[in-house]
C-alpha cells in the first residue's frame, strides 16, 4: 500500500453515487442513477456533499473525474421533485433551491482540477454539473443543452454565469432561449467541451488523461487551476497574482524535480513539496 493511499480518510457512504480511485492522483465520481438517467435524487444531492467534503479534506487527491453510470450524464433535476410542492410561495421554494443548487456547485471548492466526462445526455441542471467542473470532454453522441424554458421554469443552478462564461454570451442566449439540444461535435465547435472521443474509447481516453493531470506538480496546479477560476481585472492584476504565485513554485522541491527529469529525460516524480 503506498504512503498516500494510508494518509487517505475513510470513504464516505454513499447512495446514488460511486467513489472510485482509478488511479494514483485520479478520483472518478460516477452519478449512478441510470435507470433515471442520474437524475438528482434527494440521497444523490447529499452523497454528493459528503463526496466533495471528502475529496477536499484527502491529500492525495491530484484531479477529479465526474461522469454517469449507463447511457446519460445527468438529466437534471428530479422532475416530481421540482413539481412536488405546487401551493409553495416564493420565499419557500427559494429557501429550498438555493441548498440545492449550492450542494452542487460545491465542487468548486476544490483546489484541484476537475473534469466533467459527458458520456451521454447532460440536460439542465445536469449540463451546469458539467459546467462547473474545470475541464469538459464528451462521448461523441453525447448530447448537451438547457431547455429551463421549455419546462416553464428559469434556469438554475447559476447556469445563466457558467454557460455564458464558458461559451460566450451569444451562443450562451441562443441555447437558453431556443431551448435546443447540441451533440458533442456541436458542442467541441462552441467551446463547451473540449475534446471528443468515441464511446468505445471514451472513459479510457478520460482517465488516461486525467492521470496525466495528476502526474503534473501539485502546488503549481493548483495555484494554475486558481488563477484561471479567478480570474483577473487586468493584464496588471493577472502580473500582480504571477508575481506571487510562481516565487511560491519556484520555492518548492518539485521544481527542483521537474528540471532533473527534463535534463535526464525521464517523467518527473512530483512530490507535492
Amino acid at each position: 500500500m503506498s504512503a498516500s493511499a494510508v494518509n487517505r480518510p475513510t470513504p464516505p457512504s454513499l447512495t446514488h453515487l460511486r467513489l472510485e480511485r482509478p488511479a494514483e492522483g485520479v478520483a472518478l465520481l460516477v452519478l449512478d442513477q441510470p435507470e433515471l438517467r442520474n437524475a438528482m435524487s434527494d440521497e444523490m444531492t447529499e452523497s454528493w456533499v459528503r463526496a466533495v467534503d471528502h475529496l477536499a479534506a484527502d491529500p492525495s487527491v491530484r484531479v477529479v473525474v465526474v461522469t454517469g453510470e449507463g447511457k446519460g450524464f445527468c438529466s437534471g433535476g428530479n422532475l416530481s421533485w421540482l413539481a412536488s410542492e405546487p401551493g409553495a410561495s416564493v420565499d419557500e421554494l427559494r429557501s429550498r433551491m438555493l441548498p440545492f443548487y449550492r450542494a452542487w456547485l460545491s465542487i468548486r471548492r476544490l483546489e484541484v482540477p476537475t473534469i466533467a466526462a459527458i458520456n451521454g445526455a447532460a440536460v439542465g441542471a445536469g449540463l451546469c454539473v458539467a459546467l462547473a467542473c474545470d475541464i469538459r470532454y464528451a462521448a461523441r453522441g453525447a448530447r448537451m443543452g438547457v431547455p429551463f424554458t421549455r419546462l416553464g421554469i428559469h434556469p438554475g443552478m447559476a447556469g445563466t454565469y457558467l454557460l455564458s462564461e464558458v461559451v460566450g454570451p451569444a451562443a450562451a442566449r441562443d441555447l437558453f432561449l431556443t431551448g435546443r439540444l447540441v451533440d458533442a461535435d456541436e458542442a467541441l465547435g462552441l467551446g463547451l467541451v473540449s475534446r471528443v472521443w468515441e464511446p468505445g474509447e471514451f472513459r479510457a481516453g478520460v482517465l488516461s488523461t486525467a492521470a496525466e493531470v495528476a502526474a503534473a506538480a501539485p502546488v503549481a496546479t493548483r495555484l494554475t487551476k486558481r488563477a484561471l477560476q479567478r480570474g483577473h481585472a487586468s493584464i496588471e492584476s493577472a502580473l500582480e497574482w504571477e508575481g506571487l504565485a510562481q516565487p511560491v513554485t519556484l520555492a518548492t522541491e518539485d521544481l527542483l524535480e521537474g528540471i532533473r527529469a527534463a535534463q535526464e529525460r525521464r517523467a518527473p516524480v512530483f512530490t507535492g513539496r
